[in-house]
């Protein structure tokens, strides 16, 4: 319909060209993986390159993990083997997820489960970037499968101290009660 300038400006025709992005302001998935050459002390230069922590997925194999590990025909078998093979790509939501339905369905019968352990390394290492409903669910999931690993416990206390403000009533109650089955204390907590 024609607007009150008389010109026609139907949605799919306002944005054909896909935007024009500057390399500051490209998301980091599209930014160059290569740091500007440098000289070394000797007088050559060398490109180096620089590699990502983490590199995720798209969001729509995020959104189909994150329903296969959540849906109601998913076992504990199913969701660790999915893990297996695309874990090193899930997002932060569906490592806590992942870890929080493990628990659910597994309870303690997984806590010897070699995958287990990867997965708590892999929560350890990206905790920083764990919201408060994500160390909630991953804590409280870990727990109740019996996976009361120090290190990761420490790791969750130290994500989670710094966002202990933005808990709600849940998460800061799926957090106690994981530190409490699990045995640790966690003195910059609670």
């Amino acid at each position: 319909p024609p607007r009150g300038d008389g010109v026609r400006h139907p949605r799919w025709e306002r944005s054909r060209s896909p935007p024009r992005r500057d390399a500051a302001r490209r998301p980091r998935w599209e930014q160059t993986s290569q740091r500007p050459s440098r000289r070394e002390p000797d007088g050559s230069s060398e490109q180096r390159e620089r590699r990502p922590a983490h590199r995720e997925a798209p969001i729509h194999r995020q959104i189909a993990w994150g329903k296969q590990i959540a849906g109601r025909d998913a076992s504990v078998e199913s969701i660790l083997a999915l893990f297996a093979n695309e874990g090193h790509q899930f997002s932060v939501r569906n490592l806590a997820t992942t870890a929080h339905r493990v628990g659910k369905l597994g309870g303690r019968r997984v806590r010897s489960d070699r995958r287990l352990e990867t997965l708590a390394e892999a929560c350890r290492a990206r905790i920083d970037v764990f919201n408060s409903q994500d160390i909630g669910n991953a804590a409280w999931g870990f727990a109740r499968a019996g996976f009361t690993d120090e290190r990761l416990f420490r790791a969750i206390a130290v994500g989670a101290s710094g966002k202990i403000a933005t808990f709600n009533s849940q998460n800061m109650a799926n957090t106690v009660w994981a530190f409490a089955t699990a045995g640790v204390a966690a003195r910059t907590l609670f």
